[in-house]
């Protein structure tokens, strides 16, 4: 029985139930009880919190004791945005099996679709794992005003784990700051931690320098690549990507040294701490979306973004310094592959540059697709990092955006592979790659002579210096409030240390450049033309063939649940064995179907015929399924 009942719209004056204010915080320690039990919590009564970082579920509604409703908790200061879901479930009883229910999604569309699933773990097995696509469905559902709901079944099969469930692979502030601190106990000198700013809740806003030593000097001519990730706290897999990255160019190895002497990374893989740690999908504490207010941004509201946006300006006017690249990662939750936004330019010259890194990031990284690579200058996205940086820096910077899908990526001979956390972490290190073949850079293999060894370093000065960039900032803030600035024109791409690939492609193969840029343009035109959109309405409305298939095997009593090829590696982790409903076990047929043959069907009247309630007759009669889960 529900314990509130959503059918009808609701009337004039009333709220919204998707949005009411019973859904306003975290779950903490919530044991759900079936209606009128009176007594202490059974095993099996399942226990649900949310209540720590990062982590969504603002309630749950008993269904049956298979079946839960559960709502997610809207961004804090924005019920528009109802996406992310972190939550744990304990108190379970051994092979228990249930079905829960995402009931208030705010997007129709969504990568559910095309076989993406909720990642689990447990206590004794702290790897993330996809739940079975075949154990998922996503449709409209006529109990929640036809609003779409992503339904998963699961079995429990350790009474004394604590259960796990999140939209994507979570990442944490937590897990920055371990990750931080573990760099500066290895004390080498080309990592540099500091804090630029403090949040609205005055978490700290982490920026990390790489960069070999010698280039730390203030008057020395240096080139800077700025990169920042979590302006969305929901992206998780940004937070993988960028610390893939990093740590490529901390390894000792050659590639990693050549970047290092030549290049000074700057990190702040944390642009949106307190949404991180409230467990929001988009939004800041204060409810906005700080990817729209660079143009802008406030001190008070927005303090990261205006500390970040300073730091960038002051390279940008700064004679010593060439801001190269400007690249903000992100997640994307309706396309696959990785990709990326550029801008679109009247300099001719300047719009076919930026499209070289891309080309080279492509002919590295598996997953990166040029196809979904677009150059745009959409009014809505004005207020991005990438179109404000791009429209006030200096030419020769380049901005994007770099996306990742939160599901999967597809092969060459169109195999689909779902991206795991070593998935995301490969594409940052293929990132830093790219920027090897940019620059055209060679890594030296050889020792350095003895004449060659640099003298010791002193790391109080350099950590003074880079101290110096954050006390400028600062000071800038304290003196006057930067929003515009003017463009550097009288620079000279000649006067670069070291010639980026693009300017070699541009003077040697002009021609050749060009041509591929057309090429790349009219191949997307014909994709675009032939490939048929559906209409909006279209687009919200599952397939009814493909439903009518699933309600029709699951009522079978023979049939095994469908579900997709198997993945190309089973989904287990190397500390245990797999968690049951991931595995797909197969149990003894023969004595199955022994018990088959003197076991009653379940009567209708022990399960509600919902939305999916087909699925709660096929968790009634775990016997005749149990192949499929």
């Amino acid at each position: 029985m529900r314990n509130t009942v959503y059918g009808d719209s609701p009337e004039p004056g009333e709220p919204d139930p998707l949005v009411s204010e019973e859904v306003v915080g975290n779950v903490s320690k919530l044991c759900v009880l079936p209606p009128g039990y009176r007594g202490p919590p059974r095993k099996g009564h399942l226990i649900f919190d949310a209540n720590f970082e990062s982590g969504n579920l603002g309630r749950v509604d008993y269904i049956t004791e298979l079946e839960y409703d559960i709502f997610i908790r809207p961004d804090t200061c924005n019920p528009r945005f109802r996406v992310w879901f972190y939550f744990t479930v304990e108190n379970v009883k051994s092979d228990q099996r249930v079905i829960f229910n995402i009931v208030n999604f705010s997007k129709t569309k969504s990568l559910y679709r095309e076989g993406m699933s909720p990642v689990v773990r447990s206590t004794s097995r702290p790897k993330w794992q996809r739940v079975p696509g075949k154990n998922v469905f996503y449709y409209k559902c006529p109990d929640h005003r036809k609003n779409y709901v992503m339904s998963f079944a699961f079995q429990f099969d350790r009474e004394d784990d604590v259960y796990e469930f999140a939209y994507c692979f979570p990442y944490t502030n937590a897990r920055l700051s371990s990750w931080i601190a573990k760099q500066e106990e290895r004390d080498i000198d080309y990592f540099y931690a500091d804090v630029l700013c403090d949040t609205v809740q005055q978490r700290n806003l982490d920026i990390i320098t790489i960069t070999s030593p010698d280039n730390i000097h203030p008057t020395k001519q240096k080139r800077v690549i700025f990169i920042t990730a979590r302006v969305h706290p929901g992206e998780s897999p940004s937070s993988y990507v960028c610390e893939g990255l990093m740590e490529f160019i901390l390894e000792d190895t050659p590639e990693a040294k050549a970047l290092r002497d030549h290049i000074v990374f700057k990190f702040v893989p944390m642009l949106n701490p307190d949404g991180v740690a409230l467990g929001n999908y988009r939004c800041s504490l204060m409810g906005f979306d700080l990817n729209r207010h660079w143009t802008d941004p406030s001190r008070w509201a927005h303090p990261t973004l205006e500390a970040t946006k300073a730091l960038l300006l002051e390279y940008n006017d700064n004679p010593s310094v060439d801001l190269d690249f400007y690249i903000d990662i992100h997640a994307h939750s309706t396309l696959m592959n990785g990709f990326m936004y550029g801008n679109v330019y009247d300099d001719n010259d300047r719009f076919e540059r930026q499209a070289v890194f891309p080309k080279l990031l492509c002919n590295n990284a598996e997953d990166f697709s040029l196809a979904f690579t677009s150059f745009n200058k959409d009014a809505v996205k004005a207020g991005t990092g990438r179109r404000f940086l791009g429209s006030c820096l200096s030419p020769r910077s380049n901005c994007y955006t770099l996306e990742v899908s939160f599901y999967s990526y597809t092969t060459q001979n169109s195999q689909v592979i779902p991206y795991s956390v070593d998935g995301y972490i490969s594409l940052g290190r293929n990132v830093a790659k790219t920027f090897l073949n940019y620059y055209q850079l060679t890594p030296v293999t050889t020792p350095p002579t003895a004449t060659q060894l640099m003298p010791p370093v002193n790391k109080s000065k350099l950590r003074a210096h880079i101290r110096d960039e954050v006390l400028m900032v600062h000071r800038q803030r304290n003196n006057t409030s930067k929003t515009t600035l003017q463009t550097d024109s009288s620079r000279n791409p000649s006067d670069a240390i070291y010639k980026p690939a693009y300017e070699a492609q541009l003077s040697n193969s002009t021609t050749s450049l060009q041509s591929y840029i057309k090429q790349l343009r009219s191949k997307m035109a014909r994709e675009l033309t032939q490939k048929q959109v559906p209409s909006k309405e279209m687009m919200c409305t599952p397939n009814s063939t493909v439903r009518s298939q699933l309600t029709s095997t699951l009522m079978s009593p023979t049939s095994p649940l469908p579900g997709p090829p198997p993945p190309p590696q089973a989904l287990t982790s190397p500390r245990g064995p797999a968690l049951r409903g991931l595995d797909d076990p197969l149990p003894d047929q023969s004595r199955r179907n022994q018990q088959l043959a003197t076991m009653p069907p379940a009567p209708s009247s022990e399960y509600r015929r919902r939305g999916n309630g087909k699925l709660g007759n096929y968790l009634l009669n775990p016997l005749q399924h149990d192949n499929s889960l």
